[in-house]
C-alpha cells in the first residue's frame, strides 16, 4: 500500500486523471451550448443566448445533444469519484479543509504571495473549488433528471421544490459552474505550467 501511494503522489497527474478531466471538459461543453440553446426556446428570464453560442441547430437537435453530454458527464464523473476514492487521491488532495485555511490561503493569493512551486500540492482554496465543482456538476445532474423524466423522478422534483424550481435550480447550477470554468482558465493564464501538467503528467515542480 505504501509504495502504492507513493507511486500516486509522485505521478501528480497520472493518465486516468488527465483522460477524465478533457471528457469532463467536453462533456461541460456540449450541455452547456446546447442547454442554452433549449434555455432559449422557453427562456426563465427577460434574456436570451446569441445563437451563435448555442450548439444543436435545432431544439430536438439540442435536447439531443444535451442528453449525450449527461451520460458521458455522469459516467465520467462517476468514473472519476471511484478512482479518486479507491486510489486515496481524494482524501491526500482535497483534505485536509477548514474555513480558516481557505481565509489564509485566499488573503494570500491576493495579495500575490501564494507559492505555485509545487503543482501536485492544491491549496485550501484549490480544494475548495474542487470539491465545489463536484457537489454542483452533481447538483446539475440530478435536477437536469428531474427536467427530463419528471414523472419518473418524481421524489427528487419533490425534493427539489417542483419542477419550476428544478429549472432555477438547474440553471443556477450551470451559471455557478460557467463561474468555476471562468476562475480555472483565469488561474491556468496566471500559471501557464498547469497546462502542460494536465496534458503531460509532468511539470509539477517549478525549476
Amino acid at each position: 500500500m505504501a509504495s502504492t501511494a507513493t507511486m500516486s503522489d509522485s505521478a501528480s497527474h497520472p493518465g486516468w486523471l488527465r483522460l477524465t478531466h478533457w471528457l469532463n471538459a467536453l462533456a461541460v461543453l456540449i450541455m452547456v451550448t446546447s442547454g442554452w440553446r433549449i434555455y432559449n426556446a422557453s427562456p426563465l428570464f427577460g434574456f436570451s443566448f446569441p445563437q451563435a453560442l448555442t450548439f444543436g441547430g435545432w431544439l430536438g437537435g439540442a435536447l439531443q445533444w444535451h442528453f449525450a453530454g449527461m451520460w458521458l458527464l455522469f459516467a465520467n464523473g462517476v468514473f472519476y469519484l471511484m478512482l479518486n476514492i479507491a486510489s486515496g487521491r481524494l482524501l491526500r488532495r482535497f483534505f485536509p479543509l477548514s474555513p480558516r485555511g481557505v481565509l489564509r490561503d485566499l488573503s494570500t493569493a491576493l495579495r500575490g504571495k501564494l507559492v505555485h512551486d509545487d503543482l501536485s500540492h492544491y491549496n485550501q482554496v484549490q480544494r475548495l473549488a474542487y470539491l465545489f465543482a463536484i457537489v454542483d456538476i452533481t447538483l446539475l445532474v440530478l435536477s437536469g433528471l428531474v427536467l427530463w423524466k419528471s414523472v419518473q423522478f418524481g421524489l427528487l422534483r419533490e425534493l427539489l421544490g417542483g419542477y419550476e424550481t428544478a429549472r432555477r435550480v438547474h440553471f443556477g447550477a450551470m451559471a455557478l459552474l460557467m463561474a468555476f470554468v471562468a476562475v480555472h482558465l483565469v488561474m491556468v493564464a496566471l500559471v501557464p505550467r498547469t497546462l502542460l501538467l494536465m496534458i503531460t503528467g509532468k511539470g509539477g515542480k517549478a525549476s
